[in-house]
């Protein structure tokens, strides 16, 4: 069997993300990490330049953002075009399917940023009964 009906073969089947050997789990590691996430949410107020969305994503280096964008644009998430200007000019923009993902993930921050409250109060009585941090 050759590697394009291996694939083919692949996308008939039901994906579970709890199987190790799933494809969805590489797909979730790179929207949930840190650096993913980030990117998504960012990108997800419009298009940016690789520095605006590196000034954006506070505290990513270029190095990390750039491996971030390669993967996301693999799974069809992000939008990669490069203008013919001089200097280059690139863009960054998330496909239709990276902006559902965004939106679900936007859900999950304004959560969390609406609750820190109580996540922080947690902290402290977790901290004050365990003699941690």
């Amino acid at each position: 069997m050759d590697i394009t009906q291996e694939r083919a073969e692949d996308r008939n089947l039901p994906f579970n993300v709890f199987a190790k050997a799933c494809p969805s789990r590489g797909t979730l590691e790179h929207v949930t990490g840190r650096w993913g996430g980030l990117t998504l949410g960012a990108l997800y107020e419009g298009s940016l330049r690789f520095n605006e969305l590196r000034r954006r994503v506070d505290g990513v280096s270029e190095k990390m953002l750039s491996q971030t964008l390669h993967a996301l644009e693999r799974d069809g998430l992000v939008h990669r075009e490069a203008q013919p200007t001089n200097p280059p000019r690139v863009d960054y923009e998330l496909t239709p399917l990276g902006r559902e993902v965004a939106e679900r993930l936007l859900s999950l921050i304004h959560c969390l940023e609406g609750r820190m409250g109580d996540v922080l109060a947690a902290r402290e009585h977790y901290d004050g009964t365990r003699g941690t941090l």
